[in-house]
């Protein structure tokens, strides 16, 4: 059966989840460095599907000459 695909909340509620353990929890080497793997695979997969959300308003901002209207940039 295929793997159903993590959504990118998911992936953050997992990411912060791990966190919140490394910061408040008394933990073994073996068990923070599992948490820390968690972590980052989590991170990793939310970067992609910001990456993915990105092209994508891109793609939905570009104009019929295929020029990209730039959003204004947050100060």
């Amino acid at each position: 059966m295929a793997k159903k695909k993590e959504t990118f909340e998911k992936a953050l509620a997992d990411l912060e989840s791990a966190v919140e353990q490394l910061e408040r929890e008394d933990l073994s080497l073996e068990e923070s460095l599992a948490l820390f793997e968690k972590g980052v695979s989590s991170a990793a997969l939310c970067r992609k599907h910001l990456q993915s959300a990105e092209t994508r308003v891109e793609t939905l901002l570009k104009n019929a000459q295929g020029d990209l209207d730039a959003l204004p940039e947050e100060a």
